[in-house]
């Protein structure tokens, strides 16, 4: 969230009418902290049956989502990714908990089956939110120190209780600010599995402190990014990526991939 909002808006100078957030029955129940998820492997069939309790445990999740979404000032659409095992007593407790806790709207999004028919109800949501008062403002301002940046982020987007700066950590962020990069925004670099830097910890974390093993510049591109927890980077893409060597001939073969 902070990145699209504190990076994207910035250089495009564009401000978002309202944010959609996407979610699932099967994500919130993911969040419950009773289902085990392993990427690459089989789910859990459990999770193709109906447990509404799950779902509103797990919902937890998506209500800190929709309070950091909220912080910035836009209307938020709540989007439910709905698949064929999904009920609807799920669906209704997604509703309900999403309205209750500042949620412009909710909607379900058919759209993998039903084409562009199934997405109807929630472009409505959109249209309609898009239309509504906002009042745009980012998460920080850029001319506050870095430390300062990196914990706003963590305290009000993560829900950390505060920030832990491993060695040499602070000694780069010292440099950064003599370099003048101070004034660059944060992107920060964090398991996508958890509100924490700890894949673990599902729902909605408490009582933790975010670890910054390390910080680096993106000069190019215009931000610093911290590492957060155990956290791999991908490598930059060449000049000539070998993406743009895909195509589709004239007989509807894919070319390009060796």
């Amino acid at each position: 969230m902070e990145k699209f909002m504190n990076i994207k808006c910035r250089y495009s100078g564009l401000t978002p009418d309202c944010v959609v957030m996407v979610c699932s029955v099967r994500a919130l129940k993911m969040h419950s902290g009773k289902y085990r998820v392993v990427p690459g492997k089989p789910l859990d069939p459990a999770l193709a049956e109906e447990d509404v309790a799950a779902v509103e445990q797990g919902a937890e999740n998506l209500v800190k989502q929709i309070e950091n979404a909220r912080l910035f000032g836009v209307p938020v659409v709540v989007a439910i990714n709905l698949f064929a095992t999904d009920t609807d007593r799920e669906i209704r407790a997604i509703e309900k908990i999403a309205l209750e806790n500042g949620a412009y709207a909710c909607a379900v999004s058919e759209v993998w089956a039903k084409g562009g028919a199934g997405g109807r109800e929630l472009a409505e949501a959109v249209v309609r939110a898009c239309d509504e008062p906002k009042n745009f403002r980012f998460l920080y301002p850029l001319d506050i120190p870095i430390k300062e940046k990196i914990e706003i982020i963590a305290t009000k987007i993560y829900g950390a209780d505060g920030v832990v700066y491993e060695e040499g950590v602070e000694e780069k962020i010292r440099r950064f600010t003599e370099f003048g990069w101070d004034r660059l925004p944060i992107c920060m670099a964090k398991t996508h599995l958890s509100l924490s830097h700890d894949p673990k910890l599902k729902g909605r974390p408490r009582g933790f402190r975010l670890p910054v093993k390390d910080i680096r510049p993106a000069i190019g591109a215009g931000f610093l990014y911290p590492l957060c927890g155990e956290i791999r980077t991908m490598p930059g893409l060449p000049s000539e990526p070998a993406g743009n060597k895909v195509d589709i001939d004239a007989e509807g073969r894919i070319v390009g991939l060796f």
